[in-house]
């Protein structure tokens, strides 16, 4: 009798999977952003929030919580679907390197929903440098070790990771200045207290198409369309230097499988629609292509980029400032 029990209750559960994801969402979901109304992965999180309230009948409704590697905001919640985390994977994956206290996994602690976006990131230097290509700034800067300074929004964040990386690719020894956002420190940058940054191309592209910068190289495989007279890091002498600020959704680890489906696929669909697209472009950034547009590729981005700065940030010994 418990025996034929058990087999109706399992029954019941199966039949009740489907009904939940076509039932989710009842109620409005929380995308929580670990960053300032206003940048970047802000504005993507809202264009995608947008997206998913019409397509799903739901308020998907923003929350800017900021904290230790970023994730704070999203930990202390259930894993129902019902609040889901937007975030940069590079400071998303380096938080727990940086931060220890944060006490996360961002492999184990959260599910891949999609990548929203990647924008590539620029190496932008101050416009009277003695240097008007990659090659001649990096012999300058070795010429003049820890003489020369880089601006980032902050100790951890992409911009800050990302001239790191440079930095020991290119075998330059460069200072870190952290400022509170990345506008404070463009402006340091136009004005000639800094000398170096490396940033996403919607925050310098303005200053660049000024003539306030001098831009050396993006760090991507292949040219950005919007910019097509900037060269590639592998083009401008400094092959395999290749930085995406990849803007990714995630839900909290135990999230029910059937509302995990129902995210992916309203995902999917934010990718044909060709308004988004274009709101995406206008960041400077560019949609997943095939291989990149599945919930698995952004796993194992995911791992990757946390293999590759865990290493990055031992071997350069940094620390949350």
């Amino acid at each position: 009798m418990k025996f034929r029990s058990l087999i109706v209750l399992a029954a019941t559960f199966a039949a009740m999977a489907p009904a939940a994801a076509q039932e989710y969402p009842s109620r409005p979901v929380t995308i929580v952003v670990p960053f300032a109304a206003g940048g970047p992965t802000d504005v993507a999180a809202r264009i995608y929030g947008e997206f998913f309230s019409r397509a799903l009948g739901q308020q998907f409704v923003i929350e800017n919580a900021a904290g230790a590697g970023g994730t704070s905001g999203a930990l202390r919640a259930a894993p129902d679907g019902y609040t889901i985390f937007v975030h940069n994977v590079a400071p998303h994956v380096a938080g727990p390197v940086l931060y220890p206290s944060a006490q996360y996994d961002p492999v184990k602690n959260f599910e891949p929903i999609g990548t929203l976006a990647f924008a590539a990131h620029y190496i932008v230097i101050r416009k009277d440098l003695p240097a008007t290509n990659l090659k001649e700034f990096i012999a300058y800067a070795k010429a003049n070790p820890g003489k020369l300074n880089y601006g980032s929004a902050g100790a951890g964040s992409a911009t800050h990771l990302a001239c790191v990386l440079f930095g020991q690719q290119a075998g330059i020894d460069i200072v870190h200045v952290p400022y509170r956002g990345t506008g404070p420190a463009l402006n340091d940058l136009v004005a000639g207290t800094l000398d170096l940054m490396c940033d996403q191309g919607l925050n310098m592209m303005g200053q660049y198409q000024g003539g306030t910068v001098r831009v050396l190289a993006v760090a991507q495989a292949t040219r950005f369309p919007g910019l097509p007279n900037i060269p590639t890091s592998a083009e401008a002498g400094l092959p395999g230097y290749e930085v995406s600020a990849a803007t990714a959704m995630y839900a909290i680890a135990g999230t029910p499988k059937p509302v995990l489906a129902r995210l992916t696929e309203t995902m999917k669909a934010a990718y044909k629609d060709p308004a988004l697209r274009k709101r995406i472009e206008d960041l400077a950034s560019e949609l997943p292509v095939a291989g990149q547009d599945t919930p698995e590729a952004l796993g194992a981005f995911t791992q990757k980029e946390a293999a590759r700065w865990t290493d990055a940030i031992k071997k350069g010994n940094i620390k949350a400032q």
